[in-house]
């Protein structure tokens, strides 16, 4: 078997050649029982065997998880497909894979799949070569030597330095080194940004399925604008498709991005560039046009009633008590105050669309008309957008497209992206006890890794918006379990050095991903193919229960099997952590599944569970009626609630609050939306990394457009004249696939650049060009086109780092090597721009990441 996967690697990979080797390489193991015994057939042979069609996990954060079905014949997957369960149609669709889905059989049987525990050869307890993390070579080890050289260097670390010294992700792990005494654990935004701590005080759904109103009633809306969004990218299920029920149905679409993406041009969007992180002023822009163009005879844009029932703040007479009147939202806008009007010409200065399209984009949401004002989150994942998400409640509430059908004005993304309203299926909960974490220690992602480095941080609570309180912290050992973190969290340039600076680093994974590269243990995974089975779901429509595929290969463990092994050397009772097996874990979320019945109301259990099923699993539990059997629902895979016009299972956002806002208050200090928000201004300014305003008003983002001039007010370029934003890819979900050969040939991640001003630059199509920011510096293949605005340029997101360690320049395009771990508000990660600057590189040409070598290890 190695051999054959050191031939596939040094093949030519082409998409041919490269699905012909590695299906023959998968076709090479046999699975039925043992992982490494080998026998001979060929993919001819294999396909025109019998096989079975079993639901296979798409697993991955791409906000859509759709039905995939693996054909398995004598354990190995020789065909893959998608949901057939039903005919389509835009009331019941199917749930179709993406690509990325289709190509997952070439992500488990990779030839680059990790097989063994290995160590850093030039490691050694206290660290070893600490400086060649990165860049050593790999030595393959035993279980027991992995768990008693990682369980000896916690102890030792522990007994040197206490617990506060081990700094871990959250996974299974992490509840045996709860058990052990604490670890350090961290929190952040991540892709929610500034729609995580605004929501609450200022009365607005925390989640991507609470703002909106569902698919169905989306089509009932006249206008769609959509800011920031890209679900045929980001969420490539059924998003999209709903898109286009709500356009055939007559809705127009407006598209406000600095890109004008897949999306929008499926759509036929009318697009309004708009620089990135700019849509506070933008928005701010827009509410002086809808105040000083308002008429309620003539001209009635603004909704005065719903502003006077539903919200506090917005003008001198709604102010609550004990504010100065003079601090309201209307006033602040007009520039009463402060000499300063937030008109379209002050607004067109920062985010760089023309005044008359700022009138144009008030005026297309006056109150008389159905609309829909959807967000991605996108635009509040930057430094300083705290008040964003209460800034767009405000237009929304101005305008009142809130609580009506045809009218909302919210979040359309991830899981319920095109589709508001609570979810009607659901899975059961494992029945594992929660471990409470000793240690209340938790670093925020933004300063993660400089805290770290330089040993101090700002402590806030794990998402709890305490009050700022500096803390000394001296981390000693780095645990990755269930996430990417090097990867993916803001400063990946310090984060490397952090990883360089401690005693231990210990990673989870399938393949040498960036936790991996940089540790010095790493601890082979299972897929999701590989185990018992378990839940995934993309819509609030549906529930995939997904089964085992293959068995086990080479020494992979999943990861509780590794937390309980690495507990018993710890001497800790992992039974407090997993006190049952992970079937009867399965089991008990079949058993609690619940689903929304057709009255729109009762939940009932989901699966019908016979005496005769509990004994052939094997299992505890009691005999129920559902909706479909067990047998059913596992050759089936996939439950859905069967939607149409009219039905129960509706949903209006808001629409109780608006119709009876005294019996149905939001959450907040008043019982309305907050305009002005005491509560949302004490939180930010709590915290201690900046201040805000009750009202929302505008602070210019540290990466900023301002930020591109050394001198705004004589509009000097500085050093790093460019924005950067990093859009999903659909060659990744975040940073999954991107090894995936099929995907790196249909999908070449380049970086894009505006044709402008690639031509000012001397820059043309294929050229490498290297992109510097105040944090690193990347190479990537340019891509010129006119599809981003000027001054802005794309650089996709989630990119494996490749680091040339002698000239510091990553070779992959890794989005968070050009981000800093920048802290402001509520510590939100500022991924929606850096600043860079742009030229073409003088070196050699980057050749194409489907031709690198893969990190195949043994």
């Amino acid at each position: 078997m190695v051999n054959l996967l050191n031939k596939i690697n040094e093949l030519n990979l082409s998409r041919r050649s490269f699905l012909k080797a590695s299906t023959a390489a998968a076709a090479a193991l046999s699975l039925g029982g043992c992982a490494n015994t080998l026998t001979t057939a060929s993919p001819d042979q294999m396909a025109n065997q019998e096989g079975e069609w079993r639901t296979a996990a798409c697993w991955h954060n791409c906000g859509s998880r759709c039905l995939n079905k693996a054909l398995v014949v004598d354990g190995v997957v020789v065909r893959q497909k998608t949901d057939d369960t039903h005919p389509d149609s835009p009331d019941f669709p199917q749930q179709r894979a993406c690509l990325r889905g289709r190509s997952q059989r070439q992500q488990v049987f990779g030839a680059d799949r990790l097989k063994y525990p290995m160590r850093r050869k030039n490691w050694a307890p206290g660290g070893g070569q600490k400086e060649l993390r990165g860049q050593d070579e790999w030595v393959r080890i035993s279980w027991e030597e992995a768990f008693e050289s990682i369980a000896g260097e916690l102890k030792r670390i522990k007994e040197e330095h206490g617990n506060r010294a081990i700094f871990a992700d959250g996974g299974d792990a992490s509840k045996i080194l709860a058990l052990y005494g604490g670890y350090v654990s961290n929190w952040g935004t991540t892709s929610r940004g500034t729609w995580h701590g605004t929501n609450g005080p200022v009365g607005i759904g925390p989640s991507a399925v609470e703002g909106i109103n569902d698919r169905i009633d989306m089509r009932n809306c006249e206008t769609v604008i959509m800011f920031s969004m890209n679900p045929a990218w980001s969420s490539a299920g059924n998003p999209a498709y709903n898109f286009m029920q709500v356009k055939k149905a007559g809705a127009e679409f407006i598209a406000v991005d600095p890109y004008y993406n897949d999306t929008y041009a499926l759509l036929e969007a009318d697009w309004i560039p708009s620089r990135p992180s700019e849509d506070t002023a933008l928005l701010l822009g827009v509410a002086h046009t809808l105040i000083v163009e308002d008429d309620p005879a003539t001209n009635p844009l603004i909704d005065w009633e719903y502003l006077k029932n539903n919200t506090i703040g917005f003008d001198a007479d709604s102010m609550p008590e004990g504010a100065d009147p003079k601090d309201n939202f209307k006033d602040y806008v007009l520039g009463t105050y402060d000499g300063t009007p937030k008109n379209a010409e002050w607004a067109s200065e920062i985010c760089g669309v023309e005044p008359q399209r700022i009138r144009y984009l008030a005026r297309a949401m006056s109150k008389n008309k159905k609309v829909a004002i959807i967000f991605g989150w996108a635009s509040a994942r930057t430094q300083n957008a705290d008040s964003l998400p209460q800034l767009v409640m405000t237009i929304g509430a101005m305008t009142g497209h809130m609580g009506k059908s045809g009218h909302m004005c919210g979040v359309s993304c991830h899981t319920g992206s095109s589709n508001g309203g609570p979810g009607l299926v659901s899975a059961g909960k494992d029945g594992l006890p929660s471990v409470e974490n000793p240690v209340d220690d938790s670093l925020n992602h933004t300063e993660m890794w400089r805290a770290i480095v330089d040993g101090k941080y700002n402590f806030t609570g794990q998402m709890k918006w305490k009050k700022g309180e500096m803390r000394d912290i001296d981390i000693r050992a780095i645990y990755h379990d269930t996430s990417a973190r090097l990867q993916t969290a803001d400063g990946m340039t310090k984060g490397i050095e952090a990883h360089r600076k401690v005693e231990l680093v210990v990673s989870h994974a399938q393949f040498l991903t960036t936790n991996a590269k940089y540790s010095d243990f790493v601890l082979p995974l299972t897929t999701e193919w590989e185990k018992l089975g378990g839940f995934v779901t993309g819509n609030r429509e549906i529930l995939i229960m997904y089964s085992q595929i293959t068995e086990k290969m080479y020494e992979c463990e999943s990861d509780q099997w590794i937390a309980m092994e690495l507990g018993k050397r710890l001497g800790v009772d992992v039974s407090k952590a997993f006190p049952f097996d992970q079937k009867q874990q399965f089991f008990n979320q079949i058993a609690g599944s619940k689903v929304t019945l057709p009255d729109g109301k009762t939940k009932a259990p989901l699966v019908t569970i016979t005496a005769a099923d509990i004994a052939e699993w094997g299992v505890e539990g009691e005999p129920q009626e559902g909706q479909i059997t067990l047998k059913e629902f596992k050759e089936q895979g996939l439950y859905q609630v069967e939607r149409k016009p009219g039905d129960n299972y509706g949903f209006i956002a808001y629409k109780k609050f608006r119709d009876d806002p005294a019996a149905n208050p939001v959450g907040t200090e008043s019982g309305k939306m907050e305009i002005y928000s005491r509560a949302l201004a004490q939180r930010i300014n709590n915290m201690g990394y900046s201040k805000i305003e009750p009202i929302p008003t505008y602070i210019p983002p540290v990466e900023g457009y301002q930020a591109t001039f050394s001198d705004w007010k004589s509009k000097a370029k500085g050093d790093y004249p460019f924005q950067v934003i990093n859009p999903h890819y659909l060659r990744r979900s975040h940073s999954v696939f991107d090894n995936v050969q099929w995907l790196r040939e249909t999908w070449p991640n380049p970086v894009f650049i505006n044709a402008q001003d690639a031509k000012a630059k001397g820059i043309m199509d294929g050229d490498t060009v290297l992109l510097t920011s105040q944090h690193g510096k990347v190479l990537r293949t340019a891509l010129v086109t006119e599809r981003f605005m000027p001054g802005v340029i794309g650089l996709p997101h989630g990119s494996w780092v490749d680091m040339d360690e002698k000239t510091g320049i990553d070779k992959g395009g890794a989005d968070n090597i050009l981000c800093g771990p920048v802290s402001t508000g509520q510590g939100a990660s500022g991924w929606n721009t850096c600043i860079v600057q742009l030229e073409k590189y003088a070196g050699a040409s980057l050749i194409p990441d489907v031709e690198k070598p893969q990190r195949i290890i043994f």
